[in-house]
């Protein structure tokens, strides 16, 4: 027998003897099956690289002598310090630091304020379509936010959380404030956020033209609404808090008044 005949005799034992252990696999109970899922694997690679694998006539004779060569090479595999788990603990952390990437990115790409006839004049087009790309995201991500938080008859008061901090406060308002003046219309929403969506900045008339209008129901939206103004206003006493006080004129003038009362005195001591 040649080599090629050989190999193609130690393949198709390692394939039938898979079988064997798969039709084994099949007729376990769950958790056994669960016990045996790494092998399974394992021994599937072993079939597939020997499909490609070239032995010499020693080595694929030698293996043909056992009465389960695929199962000895799993055991001698076993047995190796292979860099399998330090793979699985990079992939991990890579896969963390992509992700962190990734959401600072969507954090703090620019707001672009302008339409996209500004954007090609002043050569900003690629500013123009990121800023319009995250603001398609934030609008997806709102509406899974309001999805997964609301159980039908109640929002949790944790939904807005999430968003804001991956796309920041300022990129929330717009879109939740384009959605209002494109719906304005619609009495599900409240008065004062209706309001509140017209002190909003946005002077590209293309974020609420192009698929950023939110498509959750505006009653649930509205309470979302609610839900991130205060988080923007609990925000903005935190910063006021932690902003040094300034005194007023008056309360400068109390202070420098005691000082002039006691140097008249002496003054008119000097004129005598």
């Amino acid at each position: 027998m040649n080599t090629n005949n050989l190999n193609t005799a130690l393949f198709e034992k390692m394939t039938a003897e898979q079988d064997k252990f798969r039709d084994w696999l099949k007729s376990q109970p769950p958790e056994e099956v669960l016990n045996h899922a790494y092998e399974y694997t394992i021994r599937e690679d072993i079939v597939m690289a020997m499909e490609e694998l070239e032995l010499t006539d020693t080595q694929a004779q030698a293996l043909l002598e056992s009465p389960s060569p695929l199962a000895d090479v799993y055991r001698y595999f076993e047995k190796l310090e292979t860099g399998y788990m330090d793979m699985i603990r990079d992939s991990i952390e890579n896969r963390a630091d992509d992700v962190c990437r990734a959401k600072e990115e969507l954090r703090t790409t620019p707001i672009y304020p302008h339409s996209a006839a500004y954007a090609r004049e002043h050569g900003e087009l690629e500013q123009y379509r990121a800023s319009n790309n995250v603001n398609l995201q934030c609008k997806e991500s709102i509406e899974a936010a309001v999805r997964e938080h609301f159980d039908g008859m109640y929002l949790s008061h944790d939904a807005a959380k999430g968003v804001i901090e991956t796309y920041g406060m300022e990129r929330v308002s717009m879109v939740l404030s384009n959605t209002i003046q494109l719906q304005d219309w619609d009495g599900r929403y409240s008065r004062r956020n209706k309001e509140w969506a017209k002190t909003i900045p946005n002077d590209n008339p293309e974020t609420v033209r192009c698929g950023y209008a939110l498509n959750s129901h505006p009653a649930v939206l509205d309470g979302f609404i609610d839900l991130v103004r205060e988080e923007q206003q609990r925000s903005r006493t935190q910063r006021e808090k932690l902003e040094p006080s300034r005194p007023s004129v008056r309360d400068k003038l109390k202070q420098e008044l005691p000082a002039n009362k006691s140097a008249a005195p002496k003054k008119r001591e000097l004129e005598r």
